[in-house]
Formats: C-alpha cells, sequence, structure tokens
C-alpha cells in the first residue's frame, strides 16, 4: 500500500510539473508566435495536453533561428575585407531597373545586399535529364573548384554518377566542396560520404541543431539547389540529386521540374549565398573567383534573393506578397505544395477580384498525403473569386515557378507553402528579361496543355471523411 501511495505522490508531482511547464510555454508561445492562430492553437494545446504539447513546440515551436543569424554576423565582421571586395565587383553590375521595377528594387535591397545585376544568361532547364545532363557537362569541364549544394542527395545511380564525377575531378586537382541538407538527405549512407572524403572532398552537413540554443531546432531545413562551376557558371532550381528525379521512381513517374543555368554577376550572388551557409556549418571563410564573366550573348537583368528563418523580416513572405499585388493582367504559379498563410491568400484573392488571371499549378497526386489534403481545404477560397486551379496529369509536378504579367518571372526553390516562406532556407532567381519572361510563359503553357482544369464544385461532392481529413490538414498548416 505505501508503495501504491509514493507512486501514486510521485505522479501527482510530476503532473503539477508539467502542467506548470505546460502554462510557462504557452505563455512562451503566446510572446514568440507570430500568428495569432499559431499562438492561441500551441496556447491551448501546452495547456491542455502538455504531455504531447511541450515536445512538439520544442522541434516545431520556434520560428527564430537565432544561431545562423549570429554565424551571419560574425561572418560579416570577421571577413569585412573580403565582403566589401566581393559586392564592390558586384556593384559593378548594379541594374538600373526601369521605373515601374523602381519600387521592387528598392525593395529587394532591403532585404539582400545582393542587387539586380546585368550581364546575366540564365536559361531554362526543363527536367531532370537536360538538368543533369549540363551539370555534369560542367563539373567535367571544371579547372579550380566546384561549389555543390543539395537538400536531398540520393546513394543510388545518379547519385553515384556525381559521386563519381566529383572524384575524378578531385583527383585533378579541383577544389570541392560539398554541402546538404541534414534532414533532408538523412537516408544518405556513410560509406557515400567516406568515400567523397578519402579523394579529399570537402563535405558538410546542414543541421539546425548546431549550437545548444537550437538543439531541438529540426524544424528548419535548408531547402537550397546550388552548383558553382570557377565562380562563372551556376545552376539552381527544384531539382535535388536522385534517380527519383529523373523519372525513374514507379510510384511518381514521370518528374516534371525546372532548373536554371546561369552566366553574369548573378553566379556570384548565388556562389556568396552557397559560401554564408558553408561558414554557418564550417566557420570557414573560401577562397574563390570573384571575378565576373559577363555573358558574350545576352545581358538580362536577374536577382538572385535569398530567405530564410534567420531574416530580420519574413523577406520571403514579403518579396511574394510584393510580387502578387503588383500583378495587373497575369499571375501563374506552379508549386508542388499549396498551403498559402492568409496574407498570401487574401493577396491571391484581391488579384483574381482585381480581374487579374491567377492559375495556380498544383500536381495531380501527391508526394506528401497530408500536404495533399490540405490543398484541398483552400477549394471554397479559390471558387469565391474564380481563381483558376489546375493539376497537372504528366506525372509529378515539382518545379517552383511565378510569372507576373509580362513584367517578371522566377524559379528556385520556395514552395506556396508556410515552411518555404517561414522555416526553410530558400533562394529564387528573378528576372525581367522579356527574353527570359517568354520562355517561362511557353514552359507553364505547355504544362497548362497537359494539366486538367479543376471544378472547385467538386470539393462538396467529397465525402465527410475526405472533407474532415482536408480541415484537420490545414489546421497543422503553419508546420507543412
Amino acid at each position: 500500500m505505501p508503495s501504491g501511495i509514493n507512486l501514486l505522490s510521485i505522479f501527482s508531482v510530476a503532473t503539477v510539473i508539467v502542467h506548470g511547464v505546460g502554462i510557462l510555454t504557452a505563455a512562451h508561445a503566446v510572446m514568440v508566435v507570430q500568428s495569432s492562430r499559431g499562438a492561441i492553437a500551441w496556447g491551448i494545446s501546452l495547456i491542455t495536453f502538455p504531455w504531447l504539447a511541450i515536445p512538439l513546440y520544442l522541434i516545431f515551436g520556434h520560428n527564430q533561428f537565432q544561431g545562423y543569424a549570429k554565424a551571419l554576423q560574425a561572418a560579416s565582421e570577421e571577413h569585412h575585407k573580403l565582403v566589401s571586395q566581393v559586392y564592390s565587383n558586384i556593384l559593378k553590375f548594379k541594374a538600373v531597373l526601369p521605373e515601374k521595377f523602381f519600387i521592387l528594387g528598392k525593395l529587394a535591397e532591403k532585404f539582400t545586399p545582393l542587387p539586380f545585376t546585368t550581364g546575366n544568361e540564365v536559361k531554362l532547364l526543363i527536367n531532370g535529364q537536360q538538368t543533369f545532363d549540363s551539370m555534369l557537362q560542367a563539373i567535367a569541364k571544371a579547372q579550380e573548384y566546384i561549389l555543390l549544394q543539395s537538400y536531398i542527395i540520393n546513394d543510388d545511380r545518379l547519385g553515384n554518377e556525381f559521386k563519381e564525377a566529383l572524384i575524378a575531378k578531385a583527383k585533378q586537382g579541383v577544389m570541392i566542396n560539398l554541402l546538404y541538407d541534414k534532414i533532408g538527405s538523412s537516408k544518405l549512407s556513410r560509406d557515400y560520404l567516406k568515400s567523397l572524403r578519402q579523394h579529399g572532398i570537402r563535405v558538410s552537413g546542414f543541421g539546425s541543431s548546431k549550437s545548444k540554443g537550437n538543439r531541438f531546432q529540426v524544424n528548419f531545413r535548408n531547402h537550397r539547389k546550388i552548383l558553382i562551376i570557377d565562380g562563372q557558371i551556376a545552376f539552381m532550381g527544384g531539382l535535388n540529386i536522385g534517380d527519383e528525379y529523373l523519372g525513374e521512381n514507379p510510384r511518381f513517374g514521370s518528374w516534371r521540374d525546372t532548373h536554371l543555368k546561369i552566366r553574369g554577376a548573378a553566379v556570384q550572388c548565388l556562389q556568396s549565398v552557397f559560401l554564408r551557409d558553408w561558414y554557418w556549418v564550417n566557420k570557414e571563410a573560401l577562397q574563390v573567383c570573384w571575378q565576373v564573366q559577363e555573358s558574350s550573348k545576352y545581358n538580362q537583368t536577374a536577382l538572385i534573393l535569398p530567405t530564410g528563418p534567420a531574416d530580420r523580416l519574413d523577406n520571403c513572405n514579403l518579396f511574394f506578397l510584393n510580387l502578387i499585388e503588383r500583378s495587373q493582367t497575369r499571375l501563374w504559379i506552379a508549386s508542388p505544395y499549396f498551403v498559402p498563410n492568409n496574407s498570401i491568400l487574401n493577396a491571391l484573392q484581391l488579384a483574381a477580384l482585381r480581374g487579374v488571371d491567377v492559375r495556380i499549378i498544383l500536381p495531380n497526386h501527391p508526394d506528401h498525403l497530408i500536404v495533399y489534403f490540405c490543398s484541398f481545404a483552400y477549394y471554397n477560397d479559390l471558387q469565391e473569386v474564380e481563381i483558376k486551379l489546375y493539376r497537372y496529369r504528366s506525372g509529378f509536378m515539382h518545379q517552383k515557378v511565378i510569372l507576373v504579367d509580362r513584367d517578371i518571372a522566377g524559379v528556385g526553390t520556395v514552395n506556396l507553402d508556410n515552411r518555404s516562406f517561414f522555416l526553410n532556407f530558400e533562394v529564387m532567381t528573378f528576372s525581367i528579361d522579356s527574353q527570359f519572361i517568354q520562355s517561362v510563359e511557353n514552359m507553364l503553357q505547355s504544362d497548362l496543355n497537359v494539366s486538367r482544369a479543376i471544378d472547385l464544385n467538386t470539393y462538396h461532392q467529397k465525402s465527410i471523411w475526405f472533407k474532415l481529413a482536408a480541415k484537420v490538414s490545414r489546421l497543422l498548416a503553419p508546420i507543412l
């Protein structure tokens, strides 16, 4: 009997402590969580179900990545001379924007020291075969160094083709630095990494739990995909490295994605993004080429926009809001996920109400079921303002593309969801060049031709269980 009483007493004390911690954590959530809905959801959960909610809050509740921000600040101070030299080279190619882009240019300057630059060639690479062939050819021609960053690297046929290509260049004396995301590439084998390191390739994993203050912050991911060759050629976009991105995974079939091949000052801008991420992981400033090589064929104006949870403001969300709000005639967006926050959703609705041709292209089949269900919960919001929704039918669509009027187009890593806008480290390339915009329009028109226009009324015909799954998924939107 006494032992039973002791156990009961211990459980009672533990319950009081856990609920007390839950109340204190709820107060913390109210103070730091940005959205009122998110603060309310966390607060109620932490008070009502503290045993479950407290560990979840430790992992998913943080929206500030202070360790990364401090590392960037330290990098700027420690390497001030290098940074000054770098930006002075880039600023020589700073674009003088037409009047209608003046405000957009000013906004970009608030978010990044990397300006709109001239003297660029920005080329669309459509789908995996074209992208990976071009990347491997560029790697084979590298003379000085290779900087490669990817959210996912798979230990499969394509992954090993890249590994062997990198090893071959390392044997020729080319400096190679590889950065991968620890969560995105969690299945990457140790043998794969060991083989690279044995040949002198510097390999590092980006993880948000690097410091004590970020120990539980696994919610942040480095979603960027960047390849730099000798500071002269760059690649970026939506494609990770693996067989499935060539359409060789039976689950997805054909894989629809978009990447960019870039020359000119924008290469140095992308290079600086990679180097900041490398510094966060290794506290090391790499010696690279900062001499801009202008494109001999084109003079395209482009902006490299890196965003992430270390930003002082919600740069990604604010920049996309501005793009949506400036649309006058056309706003086409292709994204594998549609989980917009209220500000983005309202901006899309306002654009449609202004008479803008708003079209959103999503996959017809999911890769993440919860995110797929969540998109259906927005059908009523889209129907009310006659936003056009399309489901891509020719395989799985993973591209992240935005086209605004005939003014500007962007390609990169940002999905139309809260994770990309607030939690992930992302990067986009935007161009106001008419030829590039036309190529993006042609590409998206081809995608629309193999997409199915959705009758948004079909949502009302779904079963009660389907609607419940959609509504519950939408409740999870802040962390999807």
